[in-house]
């Protein structure tokens, strides 16, 4: 009821309108330890006093209340490491242990904690700078560094900051790498060398200081010139591209020229080899013959000279035209065909006389043929 409704003789505290005074502060408490009584199960007595036997509900009440709450609070100590992650139990902030994929309890905060990693997560960071070679050049690098998580512990606990270690890590792998080699290399085919030496040594520098990171490649781009030279540079390459394609030009015409040279000049190996023994087989051929004719010459010598005669005659008046003849009877007069005698028959090597000369020729030089030929032993 409002204070100002009609019969004001009332008031929003239950008093009779006389005494408009606030409450009693007592009365108040009291109320209020009536309520939280009746929660946790207590009351009154009889007398309207606490009765000692009707407070041990309320007792029980809290303890179960601490129960469920030392309950949740050792509860929250549950906790699960996924495959790809690795946990890292901390006590007071004390490291304690490394735990792997699957669930786990430690002690609730704040004795223990937990921090979590993954450790299948792949980190990549950017590093550019401009270097000197070993031969005075500078040349401009840009690589990509990847890399993961490999023990959790070292990398909480050992080093106070694993990233900057590893980002100063290549600077110095970087510098002592392209320091140590010449620029047509680096520019040219060592790019995949370069970067494998710059991934040792950079996992070298950062197991040293435990920073518990693995390196897991290192892409590294080509090469290039600083800005202010880039066409001297450019000019150089080019010029270096044009004299491997006049190598390989020469080297291509080199590898058609020489088999063919090769082949002509085993051909003529094997010409001069066979006109060799040709030559070897028809000088001894010659010799054999000559030693045999000489045999027969020592037992006949006469019979082998006229042999001998009339073989050269025959054989060189075979290759000519001309005709000699010798008759015994004086007779000037004969009939020579000498259609036949000039016929090409008579150039070819080895043609008979007898075949072309009249009968009557024939019979005059027949007798005397077979009067040598009887003393003929080896023709």
């Amino acid at each position: 009821m409002a204070w100002n409704e009609p019969g004001g003789d009332k008031d929003p505290w239950g008093g009779n309108g006389k005494d408009q005074g606030p409450p009693d502060l007592d009365e108040v408490v009291k109320k209020l330890q009536d309520k939280m009584g009746g929660l946790f199960g207590g009351g009154k007595g009889p007398a309207g006093g606490s009765d000692r036997s009707m407070q041990g509900p309320g007792s029980t009440g809290i303890g179960m209340i601490v129960v469920i709450a030392l309950l949740v609070w050792l509860a929250s100590g549950i906790y699960i490491i996924e495959p790809a992650e690795r946990g890292v139990i901390l006590r007071f902030g004390s490291y304690q242990e490394v735990t792997d994929p699957g669930p786990h309890w430690h002690l609730p905060f704040p004795i223990e904690t937990v921090e979590k990693f993954n450790v299948d997560e792949i980190s990549s960071f950017r590093h550019q700078a401009l270097m000197l070679t070993r031969d005075e050049n500078i040349v401009d690098i840009e690589l990509t560094v990847q890399s993961r998580i490999q023990d959790a512990a070292d990398y909480w606990f050992q080093d106070q900051n694993p990233a900057k270690t590893m980002r100063d890590a290549t600077e110095t792998a970087v510098r002592e790498t392209i320091g140590k080699s010449d620029l047509d290399f680096i520019l040219t085919q060592g790019r995949g060398a370069i970067a494998d030496r710059i991934k040792n040594r950079v996992q070298e520098l950062i197991n040293n200081y435990r920073t518990g990171i693995e390196i897991i490649g290192i892409n590294m781009q080509p090469a290039k010139p600083p800005e202010q030279v880039k066409s001297a540079f450019d000019d150089a390459i080019k010029a270096r591209e044009d004299k491997e394609k006049k190598e390989n030009k020469a080297q291509a015409y080199a590898n058609e020229v020489i088999p063919v040279a090769r082949g002509n000049a085993a051909r003529k190996l094997a010409d001069a080899n066979a006109y060799k023994e040709q030559v070897i087989a028809e000088a001894e051929g010659e010799a054999s013959r000559f030693l045999a004719v000489l045999a027969e010459y020592e037992k006949a010598p006469e019979v082998t000279r006229q042999r001998l005669y009339l073989d050269t005659i025959e054989d060189v008046l075979g290759k000519t035209s001309k005709v000699m003849i010798d008759t015994e009877d004086g007779n000037s007069l004969m009939y020579l065909p000498l259609d036949k005698l000039i016929a090409p028959g008579m150039q070819r090597p080895g043609t008979k006389l007898q075949n072309v000369l009249p009968e009557r020729v024939k019979r005059q030089v027949q007798p005397r043929q077979r009067e040598v030929t009887r003393g003929r032993r080896v023709r």
